[in-house]
């Protein structure tokens, strides 16, 4: 199978050390039947790309295929994944239909006729880090944000006031480069607290070709102005009222990693990354205890959002799914590996030695705190995450409308365009990309 180094690392341990091979016998896989690694590269895009020449070639091994969320459906529209529905037997079926989490196995289905062709190995979740202890010092209790999160102007005037309290050169650092984490989550988890999508709400998000295009809402462009005034202050003529500036214009450039490290430093209040992000500045060399937790906040509540799905609290749904090859002369035995990835067991061993969310999320309090870490305080948030997870609007022309949006949003964010000019231009341009597929499909 393929999978990064970060993978690679806990299927098989040194000595007697736990791992993952260990983990798939024991749930009933063939002690013959041994997984190994194919090591790519961390960056998404060029695992998709090696992903797509491998079996555009109908090339094996590898036999299985680990697949991002937000790809695994152009993969299945093309014919290059097995259909597990009818591969499984019927109980395997059941246990993967009825214990995962919907929103990550809707990413590995068929999108027309609802069949699995990928199975789900973790879901990731965006959520907001932030310095308790900071926050307190600046007479702002948030005691309850890890169950109720705020909205976005009591979040950014707590930011706002700690960041003054304590000299700190940031406030608030997220991701907000021009690249697929833009358009995938960051900003559609801003846009869905917002109340505002894409393409309509929830319902429309697998299937191109047929959707309202809606980034010219009310809900959109407040969110970008929300964004935008972050960014530049309330001097900017195209600022929200009541919001403050409480980010870096450096924001615009970063990714992940860039973002992270200003947070993990000490030098920002709050920030917004994946829960890997937790572990690494939820430990007692760095805040302890002090590390805040929630999903993200919100500036519309789910009753009042006007498209279905969105409103309140958000988190991007991000993750991998594991794909079969249908050029692999190792079925049956790759079939039983997967089986043996539904066990309960297995997920929790993944869980626990890397951090990885089972994709049930039940297990998550089941797991050994001594094993996760500062994860382990932070279950409940991460439950919520799971309840309220935003996945990006995968179809087979994702790719292609992703990076329309990034562009155009950062463009937005940078000051280079009018929040209603650019969402103009946008909304024309995914117009053309769905009457194009329509089109193709006889519409």
């Amino acid at each position: 199978m393929t999978g990064a180094t970060d993978f690679e690392g806990i299927l098989h341990t040194p000595g007697d050390e736990p791992d993952v091979q260990e983990a798939l016998w024991e749930a009933g896989l063939d002690e013959d039947i041994s997984v190994e690694v194919q090591t790519v590269v961390s960056d998404s895009v060029q695992r998709m790309q090696e992903a797509q020449s491998t079996l555009q070639a109908g090339r094996a091994p590898p036999d299985i295929h680990m697949m991002d969320t937000g790809w695994t459906i152009p993969f299945i529209l093309r014919e290059q994944t097995t259909n597990l529905t009818e591969e499984f037997p019927d109980d395997v079926v059941d246990r993967v239909e009825e214990n995962y989490l919907n929103e990550i196995l809707e990413t590995a289905r068929h999108p027309e006729t609802g069949d699995i062709h990928g199975l789900p190995l973790f879901p990731d979740f965006g959520m907001m880090l932030y310095r308790r202890d900071l926050m307190e010092d600046a007479g702002h209790d948030t005691s309850d944000w890890a169950s109720n999160p705020p909205t976005w102007e009591t979040f950014a005037g707590a930011v706002a006031d700690a960041q003054s309290e304590s000299g700190l050169d940031f406030g608030f650092t997220t991701q907000a480069a021009a690249y697929e984490g833009l358009a995938c989550c960051t900003f559609n988890e801003v846009m869905s607290t917002w109340g505002g999508g894409y393409f309509g709400g929830t319902e429309t998000l697998f299937t191109a070709g047929d959707r309202p295009i809606t980034v010219t809402d009310d809900a959109v462009i407040d969110a970008l102005r929300m964004m935008r005034t972050f960014i530049h202050g309330d001097e900017d003529e195209h600022a929200l009222e009541g919001y403050p500036q409480i980010c870096p214009s450096a924001i615009v450039q970063w990714s992940e990693d860039e973002s992270l490290a200003s947070f993990s430093s000490g030098d920002a209040v709050a920030h917004r990354n994946w829960p890997y992000a937790i572990a690494e500045t939820g430990g007692d060399d760095a805040f302890g205890e002090n590390l805040g937790v929630t999903t993200q906040p919100y500036a519309v509540s789910e009753d009042d959002a006007e498209l279905e799905g969105v409103g309140g609290t958000a988190a991007a749904l991000g993750g991998w799914n594991l794909a079969l090859s249908p050029y692999t002369d190792k079925t049956e035995q790759a079939l039983q590996v997967l089986e043996a990835f539904t066990h309960d067991e297995v997920m929790l061993t993944i869980f626990e030695l890397q951090g990885f969310i089972p994709p049930n999320i039940d297990l998550v309090a089941d797991a050994n705190p001594d094993e996760i870490g500062p994860v382990a305080r932070y279950v409940e948030q991460i439950q919520m995450a799971g309840e309220n997870a935003v996945p990006r609007p995968v179809t087979d022309v994702w790719p292609e409308q992703s990076a329309l949006i990034f562009q155009e949003v950062n463009a937005v964010y940078r000051g280079a365009k009018a929040p209603t000019a650019a969402m103009d231009e946008l909304a024309s341009r995914l117009e053309r990309s769905e009457s194009e597929v329509a089109a193709q499909h006889g519409g």
